[in-house]
């Protein structure tokens, strides 16, 4: 009999059917333009509030006071940044989740295990086209808010700020394995989507640097990979202060989750379905 390694699909075909579904999605959003737009104003108008609100209560002294606890007084590109950084977060766990969701609820979660490729490169598809998508509207979003806004968007090391986001992007998809085993246990993506969000933001930091938080939420927030993400661009561009001291050891510590967080995630998913799958069966809601 032959070995189950002799009718693995080969690299290239595993590859084929992650381009081929993020291909796919990216057609189908391409029709609807509006929803396109709105992924560029939705961080700006995120941004907008605390910038507006700031501007009305601090007067002229609102960049001084903000400087006294976040070491800029660009309180401006601090928002912008952060929104910016997090709609990529949210987006990632918006994609991936919803998926995993829909093919759950219309009963082709199953027919997908019973396919010759594995899973893996079909979440990777998804993960790649959300990754395209929040990029271009995340990166467009800060540039056009800094141009309403009134600041200068290449103040600081930009290609380094970059640097910063490309290293978050595979930490960021590994949560959302995590964040799919959850989905496949609870059977439930609207309210969890909608919980991650908040927590999201606040462990983040998007409007607030971390150091104001409890002692406690502070050591959450740092083994939380987009806080690492969100506060290297700030440090690139605005000067804020790195977690280490210097951009180097910051960004190592973004490698070290890009090894670790994919993997455990993957792990912790593949358990999950297992489990799933002898009991209740994975294509019921």
């Amino acid at each position: 009999m032959a070995s189950a390694v002799e009718f693995a699909p080969p690299l290239r075909s595993r590859l084929s059917v992650m381009l081929a579904s993020t291909r796919m999605r990216l057609l189908t959003i391409s029709r609807y333009k509006g929803q396109l737009v709105l992924d560029i104003f939705i961080p700006i108008v995120f941004a907008a509030l605390p910038i507006l609100m700031g501007r009305a209560i601090g007067g002229e002294g609102a960049a001084v006071n903000f400087a006294s606890n976040t070491g800029t007084t660009n309180y401006v590109a601090y928002m912008l940044i952060g929104s910016s950084v997090f709609a990529i977060v949210s987006y990632a766990f918006w994609h991936v989740g919803y998926w995993l969701r829909w093919e759950q609820e219309t009963g082709t979660l199953e027919a997908i295990y019973l396919a010759p490729t594995e899973r893996v490169w079909l979440v990777a598809g998804t993960a790649l086209y959300s990754m395209i998508r929040s990029l271009v509207s995340s990166l467009t979003a800060y540039f056009l808010g800094s141009w309403i806004f009134g600041v200068n968007p290449f103040s600081g090391g930009l290609l380094l700020a970059l640097l910063f986001v490309l290293a978050g992007l595979i930490p960021v998809f590994g949560l959302t394995l995590f964040f799919g085993a959850l989905i496949l246990k609870v059977k439930e993506a609207n309210v969890l989507v909608n919980l991650m969000q908040w927590a999201v933001s606040m462990l983040m930091g998007i409007y607030f640097p971390i150091a104001v938080l409890p002692a406690m939420l502070q050591l959450v927030a740092k083994l939380f990979p987009p806080t690492w993400m969100v506060n290297g661009v700030r440090s690139a561009l605005l000067g804020v202060g790195y977690f280490f001291g210097t951009w180097y050891r910051d960004l190592a510590v973004l490698w070290a989750f890009t090894l670790i967080t994919p993997l455990l995630g993957y792990w912790v998913l593949l358990r999950v379905e297992r489990g799933v799958r002898a009991n209740e069966g994975v294509g019921q809601f």
